[in-house]
């Protein structure tokens, strides 16, 4: 048989507690005093005695004859015996009253939990506006409850990327899909197309379907990452760099780099993200330009830059660059549509490892991209320059 809810709450454990603790320092200071009384009075009950008077005759059957130190026993005896009726008495109400003050007091103290928890049962996945704002003094309560609106704010935060991310990769996929179906139905399935028809159809198909695979290589890149499925080993950062730049495979890359650049993070990641840099850089920039990698130190922090000679950005669209499926005021940044998710990937990977990313630019003279990254033996807690470390 269960017990009532009232019996299973905390409220009524704390009342239990409250009330036993006083009733029990209220009985031990009663008991204290009755003995204390008992040891220094030394009670004793009158004695009753028989006396004859009288030349030998017995005037009064009985007579009660006592001394004043008899008397005065008897007193303290009548007295002790009503101080222990009294506190018996006492003893009962104070159980009684010590169950109402537990009972208030533990339902003061635990006010703030009740508000705690209405509030959880008020958010949904759906909703995470909702916060407790617990008010009153800086105790326990109310750094459980700020702990849990800090962590509500993460929560809504890591939704809402998640939300616009599914939205922005639903309306990125939407389009060649289209492509892919209205040239699938106006030609390879039309038995009058001609041949040139249906070749053009077939690299307009390519086309989509390339794109469609770079978007799906780069969310499945952004979903590891934020898995935190990667491991973390002693990185030379110049070694990425150079790597990056030939696995690119362009003669149109500048190197400069130096050496003793060492970081803990994970290799292939950061090897993305300088990747990602030097395709954004030989995509923009003109056919004859060069693209500079270059890399060093700036006190506890270490630095990548990448440098090219492309159309730059504006100055109000230099804070968006590293967002997602961001492409420039007209949407597109290059000859060649791109996913707009390398510039997200980069900020994500570096902000990992504990970095930041920075660009400069200026319209007509190029851009540096930098990705800023905590060396090894870093003790401070000073943040990355705000200038270019790349002239």
């Amino acid at each position: 048989m269960r017990r009532p809810e009232v019996f299973r709450s905390i409220r009524f454990r704390l009342t239990v507690l409250y009330s036993t603790l006083l009733f029990a320092l209220a009985g031990t200071a009663l008991l204290i005093t009755y003995f204390a009384v008992a040891a220094t009075t030394d009670p004793q009950p009158i004695t009753e005695r028989s006396a004859l008077v009288k030349q030998g005759r017995v005037v009064v059957d009985q007579i009660t004859v006592a001394e004043v130190s008899e008397i005065q026993a008897a007193v303290n005896y009548t007295t002790l015996q009503n101080l222990r009726n009294y506190s018996l008495i006492a003893l009962g109400g104070l159980f009684v009253a010590s169950l109402g003050i537990g009972w208030v007091l533990s339902g003061r103290a635990l006010r703030p939990v009740g508000a705690i928890a209405r509030t959880a049962r008020e958010i949904q996945a759906t909703d995470l506006s909702r916060r407790i704002r617990l008010k009153g003094p800086r105790d326990e309560l109310r750094d459980l409850a700020d702990t849990i609106d800090s962590m509500l704010d993460r929560l809504d935060d890591a939704f809402q990327a998640q939300r616009q991310l599914i939205d922005d990769a639903s309306h990125e996929l939407r389009s060649p899909l289209a492509i892919i179906r209205t040239h699938l139905d106006a030609s390879l399935t039309e038995d009058r197309a001609t041949p040139e028809e249906r070749h053009r159809a077939v690299a307009v198909v390519d086309r989509a379907t390339t794109r469609m695979s770079r978007l799906v290589e780069d969310l499945l890149a952004t979903a590891r990452r934020d898995a935190d499925a990667m491991a973390d080993t002693d990185v030379d950062l110049s070694a990425i760099a150079r790597e990056a730049g030939e696995d690119a495979g362009n003669t149109r890359f500048r190197y400069a780099l130096s050496d003793g650049l060492h970081l803990i993070g994970d290799a292939d990641a950061l090897h993305r993200a300088a990747g990602n840099l030097l395709s954004n850089a030989v995509r923009l920039a003109p056919p004859e330009s060069t693209v500079t990698i270059a890399t060093g130190r700036s006190g506890s922090w270490l630095w990548l830059a990448v440098a090219d000679e492309g159309p730059g950005i504006a100055e109000q669209d230099l804070p968006r660059v590293f967002d997602r499926f961001w492409r420039g005021a007209n949407g597109v940044q290059s000859r060649e549509r791109r996913t707009g998710l390398g510039l997200a990937i980069v900020r994500q990977i570096v902000e990992s490892h504990g970095g930041q990313v920075a660009a400069f630019s200026e319209l007509g003279r190029g851009s540096v991209f930098v990705l800023w990254l905590p060396a090894t033996d870093r003790t401070d807690d000073a943040p990355p320059p705000q200038v270019s470390p790349w002239p």
